[in-house]
């Protein structure tokens, strides 16, 4: 149980199930049984899954990755690889039979599509994350298809504000997933992996990041709740920190993205705060 635990990092848990939850109450106002699924499948599930797949196929890789091993990623037995692999089906598969009892094709097509990224992005014959830029893509639908997944499944609006939010959003998990390639540069290239920041070099990445989280807080811009660009801000000056950075230097970038990982929760508090005010000024 604890192998389970730690493969599905509970740390990232939230990134995926708050998405989901907040968007499906702000659409429909109401916690219904479609909402505790969803949530809870997203909350652990779909983490063990995207998480524990990638801990089995990348275990010659992490063992040369000395970040891992703790909250950012475990290094798993090879004993407990077919564990991992059988444990996520069964997880998964109940919440997703009762999912897609619900909503119409296109909603359907969204969930689908979202498992399908969390296999790709590390099963052998796609490895979406050894496809630079496709990566990072990649990486950002499996924190934006919950949001996308819970609006369609309502048949919500698509405003422009929403699709300004989502763009917005999906930058965020770019530049994010970008930047955090850049401590994997020196560890990747010595297992032979490519991703983003081998191909672009760890400045260049940085640099990437940097547009991406601006290209967010200027979409937010045009959201019902415009002031929420000032939360791509912290994220700016944590990134924006290390544009000297080189590769021979890279996972020194390691510090940065530590500290993302408890922005994710002040930003998360701060987003919580903007909706309860959307709420009651709507």
């Amino acid at each position: 149980m604890k192998t389970l635990f730690l493969s599905s990092r509970p740390v990232s848990w939230v990134n995926t199930a708050y998405p989901f939850a907040a968007a499906y109450f702000l659409a429909t106002g109401r916690i219904d049984w479609i909402f505790v699924v969803g949530t809870v499948f997203f909350l652990i599930p779909y983490n063990l899954a995207m998480y524990g797949i990638n801990d089995v196929f990348d275990y010659e890789s992490d063992l040369l990755n000395a970040r891992k091993g703790g909250i950012e990623g475990t290094v798993l037995e090879r004993t407990h690889h077919r564990l991992i692999l059988v444990s996520a089906a069964v997880a998964v598969i109940p919440f997703v039979a009762a999912l897609l009892t619900q909503g119409g094709v296109l909603a359907k097509s969204v969930l689908l599509i979202s498992l399908f990224a969390v296999v790709a992005y590390s099963a052998p014959g796609l490895r979406f994350k050894e496809r630079p830029f496709l990566d990072s893509i990649t990486s950002s639908t499996h924190f934006v298809s919950p949001a996308v997944y819970a609006l369609v499944l309502v048949d919500a609006p698509f405003t422009p504000g929403i699709w300004a939010f989502l763009g917005a959003f999906f930058l965020w998990g770019i530049g994010s997933h970008a930047f955090g390639a850049v401590q994997d540069i020196i560890p990747d290239r010595e297992g032979g992996l490519a991703s983003i920041g081998t191909v672009m070099g760890a400045r260049a990445t940085v640099a990437f990041s940097v547009l991406a989280y601006v290209g967010a807080g200027v979409l937010m811009l045009w959201t019902a709740v415009p002031f929420a660009g000032l939360l791509a801000v912290p994220y700016l000056v944590n990134v924006a920190s290390y544009l000297r950075v080189t590769d021979a230097t890279s996972t020194s970038a390691n510090v940065a993205w530590k500290r993302f990982l408890w922005l994710n929760y002040l930003t998360g508090f701060l987003v919580t705060m903007t909706l309860i005010w959307l709420v009651l000024n709507r």
